[in-house]
This record gives structure tokens, sequence and C-alpha cells, in this order.
């Protein structure tokens, strides 16, 4: 627990030092915000700021940081390290120069801004991707709650068709309405687990591996089958949490609410390091149950009827709230395991919604104009339900290439980052460093994971290194050009 500990202290400290590092190289100041000059009562709307804060939050977290974190404890303590190093040196710089640049650019969304500054080839390259993906989430969020809930009680497309026609709603509303409403409550409600397991963490104290025992799990006595290396599966797997291209799409979603440019540090940097945070303490609770000594979680609460190692990781939060917080931590478990994935849902198809309407410019003052793109969204989005529920193995395809386009879209964000401050003549370095790191988490692992291409190890991981060097090369040249062009302006 002492590596636990030094790491959460860390999160705290990276917020209140780097996250000022960050804004000052962004600058913020006292212009107007477009929740004050577009203001429409639709998607351009003046929010209090606990209330932005708490919806970017739950907009950002849903079940990832639970899940992935979870999922990425299997990794060893080297999980602890990523969330930490992730979270505040490449997720909150993302998730808050993205939303800053977004209000910057009147509240654009983000293929919108890679388009401005990568060019128009990649901006319609990107409204494809990035609604694509947002297509995805929607999918598997309404699939994956209305499987729980149909195992608790009623029909499975009963409950695909009430989420389904909530999602529509959700889509079509004002943002002050049902999101300003309940998101916040719901935020809280995950906030209130993850503080609960924090404590019951330091209550029961488990022995679970520390970062000095060996960064990885072939140190451990219990790793009967664990076998993905760490670069790059962990670095996919630990998304939320650490650092995740779908919060891009998001940020602009609060930056459209935002009374004061002032608010960016404490509403992007802030709830991405509280995510951190939550996805620590899941990990911690991932170490317990996988690793712990002298005996696993998973063997110490055997009579909860888990599956041991192989527990998926919706079961353990299950097995472990219901252990260690009883009837009150059964409830919470429920609710994170149903409700984020369907507030995670709604607001990645609402995002989707006001990315093609900023693409082909249709305001979204009338509920008639929100249909004409709401309904063909919804359509495309149903038959990638539909196939599925139909493909037996479907969720699952869905499921891994969602993480690897995820952050293949957080790459393109970072390089975009980057654009933008060199373009700006600020400290471009703070988002250089890791849009060189996930470019080559995203390139080897499109070679080397069985998920995904699954070529031999030595022959993937040259590509992938062949793959980020083009990448790298492009910047290069693109940087010497934009210098000898300052330098000619100069004379």
């Amino acid at each position: 627990m002492i590596s636990f500990t030094l790491c959460l202290v860390a999160l705290l400290l990276g917020y209140a030092i780097y996250g000022k590092v960050v804004e000052r190289v962004f600058g913020p100041d006292d212009r107007v915000t477009p929740a004050m000059s577009k203001s429409d009562g639709v998607d351009f709307v003046a929010l209090p700021s606990w209330k932005i804060f708490m919806i970017q939050f739950l907009n950002i977290a849903g079940t990832g940081p639970i899940f992935g974190a979870i999922m990425g404890a299997k990794f060893g303590p080297s999980s602890f390290l990523w969330i930490v190093f992730g979270c505040i040196f490449a997720g909150a710089v993302h998730d808050y120069l993205s939303g800053m640049v977004s209000m910057r650019n009147g509240g654009i969304g983000l293929p919108e801004i890679i388009g401005k500054y990568l060019g128009g080839k990649m901006r319609v390259a990107m409204l494809v991707l990035t609604v694509f993906l947002l297509m995805v989430v929607g999918a598997i969020f309404i699939y994956s709650p209305a499987v729980i809930l149909s195992n608790l009680a009623g029909d499975l497309m009963f409950w695909i068709v009430v989420i389904l026609v909530y999602y529509v709603i959700a889509t079509l509303l004002p943002i002050k309405k049902i999101i300003g409403y309940i998101y916040p409550l719901f935020a809280a409600s995950l906030l209130l687990m993850a503080v609960a397991m924090l404590v019951m963490l330091f209550v029961n104290n488990p022995t679970i591996p520390e970062i000095w025992d060996g960064l990885g799990n072939k140190a451990m006595e219990h790793s009967p089958s664990w076998k993905d290396n760490i670069f790059p599966c962990l670095f996919i797997v630990i998304s939320c949490g650490a650092i995740s291209g779908f919060h891009a799409t998001q940020s602009p979603l609060m930056g459209r609410c935002m009374r004061s440019e002032k608010l960016g540090r404490p509403v992007f940097y802030g709830a991405m390091i509280t995510e951190g945070i939550v996805a620590l303490i899941w990990a911690a609770v991932g170490s317990f149950f996988f690793y712990a000594e002298p005996e696993p979680g998973y063997q110490t609460i055997a009579h909860m009827g888990n599956n041991g190692f192989i527990t998926p990781a919706p079961q353990v939060v299950n097995i472990i709230c219901n252990d260690w917080l009883g009837v009150v931590g059964g409830a919470l478990a429920m609710l994170g395991i149903v409700a984020a994935p369907i507030t995670t849902g709604d607001t990645a198809l609402r995002s989707a919604r006001l990315i093609i309407a900023d693409f082909i410019k249709v305001e979204q003052c009338t509920i008639k104009r929100r249909l004409i793109i709401t309904l063909p969204l919804f359509l495309c989005t149903f038959s990638l339900l539909t196939w599925q529920i139909n493909n037996p193995d479907g969720f699952g395809i869905l499921w891994q290439y969602l993480g690897w386009f995820n952050q293949c879209l957080t790459a393109i964000t970072l390089w975009t980052l980057t654009v933008y401050l060199v373009l700006k003549h600020k400290a471009y370095i703070i988002t250089y460093l890791p849009a060189l790191f996930m470019t080559l988490v995203c390139s080897t692992y499109l070679f080397v994971s069985n998920q995904l291409l699954g070529l031999q190890p030595l022959l993937g991981y040259t590509l992938g290194f062949v793959v980020f060097v083009f990448v790298w090369a492009m910047f290069i040249m693109w940087h010497s050009k934009i210098k000898k062009e300052n330098n000619s302006l100069k004379k």
C-alpha cells in the first residue's frame, strides 16, 4: 500500500504544480467565452462551475477508469505508474488543451480543431473516425447495461428500446435539462463509491505488490495466465484514468458552458486528475483481487462465486463492493455498472450530433434541425447495435477495436495540440513528448497485438517503430519549414 499512497499524493501534487505549468503555457484570459457570445439555450449554455466539473467528470469517466484499471492491474505495479505519469503529463494536458483550444475557436468540435491545424483532409478523415468511434461507444453502452438489466428483470429488447429512447431524448434536449440535472448526481455517486473503496483499502490494508517488487507480474507468485507484454498493451487497456482520445470529444461540450477561460484548469485538468484518482483506487482493488499476499482476493472471497484470476472486471466490482460495503456497496456497484455506461453513451451521441452539425454548418437552435442530424445518426448506431446482437463475438470485436481507435485519436489530438502550440509560439514540449509516446504505442499495438494483426514480435515491433519514425519525421520537416518561414518574416 506504500506505492499506492505515494501515487495518490503524486496525483494531487500533479494538479497543484504541473497543472499550473500547463495553464501558464496556454494563458487563459478574460475574453468573452462561447457560452456567452453564442448562447442559444441548447448547447451553448452558461452553467455553474461545480456543475460543469461534475458533468465533465462523468462524461470522461463512466466505467472506463474502473474496468480498465482493474484489467490493467493484471500487469502488476506498472499500472500505478502509468496512471500517475500518464494522467499528469499526458491525459490532463490533453483534456485541458483540447477544451481550451475549442473555446478559443468558438466552441468547435474535435474534427474542426484537427482540420484547422492539420488540414482539410485530416478534417474529413477525423470526422469519419470520430463519429464512428462515438457511434461504437453508443452501441456498446446500449447493449452492455441492457444485458445486465435483463438479467435482473424484463426482456433484453425491452431494455434496449428503453435505453435507446432515453439516448434520443438526451441527445435532442438542451444540455441543462436531463444532463444538467441528472449527471451531477451520477457523478457524485461514482465519487462516493471511489471514496468508500479508498477508505476500505486503508481499513483492510491488504499486502499488494509494490513498485520496487518489479513492474511486471512475472515477479509475482500469482500470475497464472496474463501473458500480454506491458508495452504496448498496458497503455491501451488503461486509457480512461491515464489518457483517452474520447475525452477530447467531450471537453468541447463543457467548453460551450463555461463563463470564463480561467475555469479550464479546475474543470478540464482537475476532472482528469480526479478520474486518475478513481482509476488508481480501482487498480489497487484489482491488485488485491489478483495478487494480494498471502492469498489473492479471488481466493479469500471465493464464496462470492468469482472465476478466479480470469474474473471479468464488472464481476470484480460487484464482488468487492458486496464484500467490503455490503448492501450499500452492492447498490453502488449496480449504479456504476448500469448508469455510468448509459451516461457515457448518451454524451457520446450528443457529441456526434454537434460534430456533424459543425461539419455541415447546420445551427442547432431548433428541434427540427437537431432531428435532421439525430435520426440518421441513430439509424447508423442502431445498425451497429443490431450487428452486435446478431454476432456472437460482436461485443468483443467492437470493444477491441474501440480501445485502439480511441488511443489513435489520442495521438492525433496531441499532434494537433502540438501544432497549435508551435504556431502560437508556446512551449509545445508539453504535448510533443506525449504525442511521440502515444504514436509509438498505437503503431506497435497495431502490429503485435493478437486482437489486431498479431504479427511475430520482432516483425511487429519493427514495423511499429518504422511507422513511428515516419510520423516523427513528418513533424520535424513541418516544424523546420515553419521555423524558416518565421525567420524570413523577421528579416
